[in-house]
């Protein structure tokens, strides 16, 4: 297990004319620790991974916390996409190393395991990465909240947009894992309600698997207008790529397709792709700002929703750090958790918001389509706007989901 640590934003070194005591005192106040458990070496690297790591320094940064005499440490590690792997980092870092928060886990079956072990250990756990709807339903818990999107919103905005535009039969090509499983789910759910059919799928291996032609045809022979792309990261682009060289003429949903994925496919190749986004650099005056902040931390690219998420998310636990003190913060995670939902969220990348009963952040999505080549005015404008979805339209209804938190 590889994990690294950085102090960030700690208490400054006393000055010389200082005395003992008041040196011992500051170095002795409580700290609050937050560990970013992500994708640093495999599929989902480039859509969370070090720049999810930037995107909580620059939370802290933006929330001031040296300047509010907040003391905050973060520690990284990477879960391989490996279940076990995150669960084991999980309770080291809540047993051993101290940690208060777990942020981020790209990875839906990773999530879920972290999210028992959260609960086991009565800490708290807020995802941003992962997916699966499964999350705020019937595996919710008091410990965890799920941020940015899931599949229920995925599904909702590009599925039922396609299906509703003429798509009414489907195939999908998809992930075997919890994941890729939910996103085909739920949105054969919005599929079957238009009156359309999925005429078949098939579930690969996951991770490793990089030759997608062999599905590819079996999709193209299947007669579907509409292949539903239900996977992410690099798989995502390997299949659009090979999809595109195989000169497959049916409607590409990119069910989860992230802004790296587009500038690595670039707008040759993914020109015309509908995505659903609930975040886009390019969206606003606050988007753009916090995206210009961020892009001075890792310049190589542009904010993803999963870096949206981990930044606002981190935000928030800050603001209630601030509220509640150290010694609350560092207490039982479900009274942290019910804390975190009592108060509404505004920030940078999503504006105004709230976190329900089940956990889920609610907030509204985006339907965009990638822009040719021509219509692009320079690095990173890759979204044309489609059509927006309302926050209290945009996810599951509270009682849809069977989450044993929401009370009938």
């Amino acid at each position: 297990m590889h994990i690294n640590r950085r102090a960030l934003l700690g208490t400054a070194a006393a000055a010389a004319a200082t005395s003992l005591p008041l040196v011992r005192a500051r170095a002795e106040a409580p700290s609050l620790k937050i560990g970013v458990l992500t994708d640093l070496s495999g599929p989902y690297k480039d859509l969370a991974g070090p720049q999810a790591i930037q995107a909580v320094y620059q939370a802290l940064e933006d929330y001031g916390a040296a300047a509010k005499g907040l003391k905050v440490e973060v520690i990284s590690a990477d879960h391989q996409n490996k279940p076990d792997v995150g669960a084991g980092i999980a309770r080291q870092w809540y047993d051993r190393e101290g940690v208060d928060i777990i942020v981020e886990v790209a990875n839906s079956g990773v999530a879920l395991a972290v999210a028992g072990v959260a609960k086991e250990k009565n800490k708290v756990y807020i995802n941003s990465g992962a997916a699966t709807s499964d999350l705020t339903g019937a595996n919710c818990n008091g410990n965890t909240i799920h941020w940015a999107y899931d599949t229920y919103m995925l599904a909702k905005s590009t599925g039922g947009a396609l299906a509703k535009a003429g798509g009414d039969s489907w195939f999908f090509i998809t992930a075997d894992y919890a994941f890729g499983h939910a996103l085909q789910r739920d949105t054969t759910g919005f599929i079957e309600a238009s009156g359309g059919k999925v005429v078949g799928s098939i579930a690969y291996p996951f991770p490793g698997t990089t030759d997608f032609s062999s599905m590819l045809l079996q999709a193209q022979n299947s007669g579907a207008k509409v292949l539903g792309i239900s996977n992410a990261g690099t798989d995502t682009i390997n299949t659009i790529k090979q999809a595109k060289e195989f000169g497959i003429t049916m409607t590409l949903a990119g069910l989860l397709l992230f802004i790296s994925d587009v500038h690595a496919l670039g707008l040759e190749t993914a020109q015309g792709i509908v995505l659903t986004d609930s975040f886009y650099w390019d969206m606003n005056d606050r988007t753009r700002a916090f995206s210009a902040r961020l892009q001075k931390k890792f310049p190589s690219g542009r904010p993803t929703m999963v870096d949206a998420g981990v930044y606002s998310s981190t935000l928030h636990w800050l603001k209630v750090a601030g509220d509640a003190g150290v010694p609350f913060m560092k207490g039982s995670g479900t009274e942290v958790v019910a804390r975190l939902k009592a108060m509404p969220t505004d920030d940078d990348c999503f504006g105004q918001g709230i976190i329900r009963a089940d956990g889920r952040k609610i907030h509204p999505s985006y339907l965009w389509k990638i822009k040719k080549p021509s219509e692009s005015k320079g690095p990173w404008d890759y979204y044309a706007p489609v059509s927006f979805t309302p926050a209290d339209q945009a996810f599951r209804p509270l009682a849809a989901g069977g989450c044993p938190l929401v009370k009938a």
